[in-house]
């Protein structure tokens, strides 16, 4: 049995009254052959600007390290990123410059955080257009059985 892969994009996941607000993420969770024991590998695929996500999109999450539990599913993941997003630990940077002008210059941050995500709303524009595919308001899943 390979590992099974869910990628969402989701317009929810942005808490309203914030400078993510209509924020579009797209998030990849892998699961081993060991959850809900272990928990999942949870990447933005989505650039992010945010003291607690590396570059590379891996997420500093204390629920999806040491303070993992099997009753955790996705939806309490998810919750707990959108909370991540407004709250970050500065304390524990994965990305130091966020953390340096979340903690020293707010409204800049803020302004970083609206300037990706603008960004990223013109990409998803522009993806849509080459793709001509729906555009939709709701969760989007899609799970793919990694047999490699």
């Amino acid at each position: 049995m390979g590992s099974c892969y869910h990628r969402v994009s989701d317009h929810s996941l942005s808490p309203q009254d914030s400078a993510w607000e209509n924020g579009i993420f797209k998030l990849k969770l892998k699961f081993s052959e060991e959850y809900p024991s272990s928990p999942p590998e949870v990447t933005f695929k989505t650039k992010i600007f945010h003291p607690n996500v590396y570059a590379s999109g891996d997420i500093c999450l204390d629920i999806l390290k040491s303070n993992w539990s099997p009753v955790y599913d996705v939806s309490n993941i998810l919750v707990s990123i959108q909370s991540l997003l407004n709250d970050p630990n500065s304390k524990s940077p994965a990305n130091a410059d966020a953390a340096k002008l979340y903690e020293e210059d707010r409204a800049e941050y803020y302004r970083r955080v609206r300037q990706v995500i603008e960004r990223n709303l013109e990409l998803e524009d522009s993806d849509d257009e080459q793709e001509e595919k729906p555009k939709t308001d709701s969760l989007q899943t899609m799970i793919e059985e990694n047999t490699s």
